[in-house]
């Protein structure tokens, strides 16, 4: 499993309603496969951070083409930083 996380700042509570209800409405853009989609939004500063699942690297890598491609305003801030992981560890406790 891979991880997209995407960090944001100038996030507004108006940005991050607009986004949440797009993404709710449409589902993920065109050529993007993820498995799992989070979106953590800290009210207080200002910033989000995207957490998208994916089944392989290469899943991952094209959908950071169509993310990179997107315009600033469909997005719920200023992108600050991207990682591209390798998850290690999920636990759920049952």
């Amino acid at each position: 499993m891979y991880v997209r996380v995407v960090r944001f700042t100038d996030v507004s509570p108006e940005r991050i309603d607009a986004a949440v209800a797009l993404i709710q409405e449409s589902g993920p853009p065109p050529g993007v496969s993820s498995t799992r989609l989070q979106m953590l939004y800290d009210s207080d500063q200002g910033t989000a951070v995207v957490l998208q699942h994916f089944d392989t690297a290469e899943a991952m890598e094209a959908a950071a083409r169509v993310f990179d491609a997107m315009d600033a305003s469909e997005t719920p801030g200023t992108r600050a930083s991207i990682d591209t992981c390798e998850m290690q560890l999920d636990i759920t406790p049952q």
